[in-house]
């Protein structure tokens, strides 16, 4: 399950270089993951300073963080 998070999240990661941010649903849509996983790939790179998470009534909108 480690390495499907870590995979998940370099997706996420490529994902957001190039479109700068994006909500849950429009990667759970895009990337074809299942939630959960997405989520948990979300929360890897949030705890590793990759990532910012705002919340929103629908869930979650990621951004990037640019060092």
């Amino acid at each position: 399950m480690i390495m499907e998070i870590g995979v998940v999240a370099g997706e996420i990661w490529n994902y957001l270089d190039d479109k700068k941010s994006a909500t849950e649903d429009e990667l759970i849509k895009t990337l074809k993951r299942p939630r959960e996983l997405v989520l948990m790939s979300l929360g890897w790179l949030a705890r590793e300073g990759h990532v910012t998470l705002r919340t929103l009534e629908s869930g979650y909108v990621a951004t990037l963080n640019q060092k």
